[in-house]
């Protein structure tokens, strides 16, 4: 597997005036090699790449590269709602010399499934990179069904679909489908145990910033045939899981992380920190955090 079994989505710390504090972003990328992270994402929905001007993202890509130095695979989020411009940012992205680039379902355009197809098919021919497709139906409002997928699967470049339908009889599917050397991958950290079971590879985190160490020892147990372990950890993790998503990521990230001393909690417009109320029914996933 080219980019190993726990992949972080990282975030992008900003300043108070909102600008990218570099040096906690290389904070960031060596707590999470530390902690078991065997690649990362870099500007992708948890970077809050809406808000990225086109340079921020190339300068994080270059930063990116540079920092890790061959720790971990660095994996550019270049996917866009535009094939020309995603295009663009993924030859940009191959001249910095990353690892892979993530490709996200065009959003808001809403492409039927074959518009789909010929999205990813044609940014693919335009690179050698590795290529990582992104299902997320939650946040583009168009399901990648398995079949077209397994499609994808087929191009020469595409080794991995990080699959964030929620739908286990759909991952399940994809991966009956999908060539062996195809890594399928969960997008969402609640539902990493699950998907490992029905033959998934790993998964792309939010979580790992916080629980990284305990996220690999659950895969690892995992794939040692040490099932009980694994569930004990699922079942640990599970309220930091749920409590990552209680309102827009990563705004919970980001505070968890402020707390640590990691980060600013503060994230760009229209994300807004999150409130007092909020802050206080964060309390109970957040003492997980204490006792690990």
């Amino acid at each position: 597997m080219l980019f190993g079994r726990l992949i972080t989505a990282m975030c992008t710390p900003f300043t108070k005036e909102n600008r990218i504090d570099w040096g906690k972003v290389e904070e960031c990328i060596d707590r999470l090699i530390d902690t078991g992270s065997d690649a990362i994402v870099v500007a992708g929905t948890t970077a809050e790449s809406p808000t990225l001007t086109h340079e921020e993202k190339l300068e994080l890509f270059r930063f990116a590269k540079q920092k890790a130095d061959g720790r971990a695979k660095i994996i550019a989020g270049t996917g866009s709602n535009n094939t020309e411009q995603t295009i663009l940012l993924t030859k940009e992205a191959e001249e910095i010399g990353v690892d892979g680039v993530m490709l996200v379902a065009p959003y808001y355009n809403k492409p039927s499934q074959e518009g789909l197809y010929q999205h990813f098919k044609t940014v693919a021919e335009a690179t050698r990179l590795p290529v990582m497709l992104y299902n997320v139906p939650g946040r583009t409002s168009v399901n990648m069904t398995a079949d077209t997928m397994a499609r994808l699967a087929q191009l020469e470049n595409v080794v991995a679909i990080k699959e964030a339908s929620g739908d286990l009889n759909q991952i399940s599917q994809l991966v009956m489908q999908v060539p062996e050397d195809v890594a399928v991958y969960s997008g969402d950290d609640s539902l990493t145990l699950p998907i490992l079971a029905v033959g998934g590879a790993g998964i792309v985190s939010v979580a790992s910033h916080l629980v990284g160490r305990e996220m690999k020892q659950m895969i690892e147990a995992f794939f040692a045939g040490n099932h009980a372990l694994a569930l004990s950890l699922h079942q640990k993790l599970l309220p930091v899981f749920n409590g990552l998503f209680m309102t827009s990521s990563p705004v919970p990230l980001k505070y968890a992380m402020s707390l640590q001393g990691w980060c600013e909690p503060n994230v760009r417009l229209p994300l807004v920190e999150m409130d007092e109320q909020e802050k206080a029914q964060a309390e109970s996933w957040l003492k997980v955090l204490k006792t690990n």
